[in-house]
């Protein structure tokens, strides 16, 4: 290769040459490969560095990994990011809990910024979020953690016309348990035809309501969705709130494409289940095969199977499913043994 042509590339073009060039000759080092591409110092560290950050060579020795492992590993870094997180907010509600109270009240934080109350009447709550209906201006968030009641549903698609109608963004985040029930599938349609962005999920946290980066209203205990009830105004709180709204409607799946592609996961084998975990984590179909003590058509077999089960087209599509179903986590690894 000419020195014009290795000046020519640039970025993330040179990676993508030295990982081609590892893959075709899984003997050579990384530096044997810069040396033929005719990489500068500079060059080589930026492409080892973007190579290593992708999770696609390792940092110590020459290694390659295959795209869709180094994907699925992202995948699982990312959920754990959001585990992370999660853990985090719960132990802020407690802390949240404190400051709203008597350090509140003797004004150690400045109230223009942030108001914080503890309310326990559940017609306040209601008279907050009907005012709510009038001041929002960009954008409404909603996490519910099930159904809404159904006495309920004509006024919330009352709500999303007038909002849509004012060009208001708003996002609703359910369980997947919740199109389950009849009238709340229908419901849902119903919103989604209005313009509501929704979306599913294994997990939702707690109820949350956020708007505008100024408005946030949650339970005090996100276990027991009666528990009295945080009316947080004030962006320097509701932002942090939002972030956390936003891992979660990331990890999501939207509307439609739950109810076309994802299954369960029941219908797996034990040995169907150890393969998954195992490719999930990595390992290649060689060592899928000694560990699970079956031939190497067998291992293909069973993650045919997989495939088959989750709905997925690829192998990467379908740890994406199983991360989504919680199969993947610490209750999926039990249902393994």
């Amino acid at each position: 290769m000419s020195r014009n042509t290795a000046v020519a590339r640039t970025g993330s073009e040179q990676a993508l040459a030295v990982y081609q060039g590892l893959r075709a000759r899984p003997e050579a080092t990384f530096d044997e490969v810069a040396d033929r591409l005719e990489l500068s110092a500079e060059d080589r560290e930026r492409c080892r560095d973007e190579l290593t950050s992708l999770g696609l060579t390792t940092p110590t020795t020459p290694v390659v990994v295959d795209p869709d492992v180094a994907l699925l590993r992202l995948l699982r870094r990312e959920r754990d990011r959001l585990q992370e997180r999660l853990t985090a907010t719960s132990h802020a509600h407690t802390a949240l809990e404190a400051l709203a109270g008597p350090f509140l009240r003797a004004g150690a934080t400045p109230r223009g910024e942030i108001e914080v109350e503890i309310v326990d009447d559940l017609g306040r709550v209601r008279r907050d979020l009907a005012d709510l209906t009038d001041s929002v201006r960009t954008a409404v968030h909603f996490m519910h953690t099930g159904s809404v009641r159904r006495e309920e549903l004509p006024a919330e698609l009352a709500q999303d016309r007038l909002w849509v109608g004012r060009g208001v963004r708003i996002r609703a985040m359910y369980s997947r348990r919740a199109a389950s029930v009849p009238e709340m599938a229908q419901h849902l349609e119903e919103r989604a035809a209005l313009g509501v962005e929704v979306r599913f999920a294994s997990v939702v946290p707690m109820n949350m309501v956020l708007a505008d980066e100024n408005f946030a209203l949650l339970p005090t205990d996100p276990h027991d969705p009666s528990s009295p009830s945080i009316l947080a105004r004030g962006p320097g709180l509701v932002r942090s709130y939002l972030a956390l709204y936003e891992y979660c409607w990331t990890a999501a799946a939207p509307y439609g494409e739950e109810e076309e592609t994802e299954k369960d996961g029941d219908g797996l084998s034990e040995q169907q289940r150890a393969a998954l975990l195992m490719l999930a984590s990595g390992i290649k179909d060689e060592q899928i095969a000694r560990n699970l003590g079956v031939s190497l058509r067998t291992v293909s077999r069973l993650l045919s199977e997989v495939m088959q089960e989750l709905g997925a087209a690829s192998r990467f599509e379908a740890g994406v499913k199983a991360s989504r179903l919680g199969l993947l986590d610490g209750e999926g690894a039990d249902r393994t043994g």
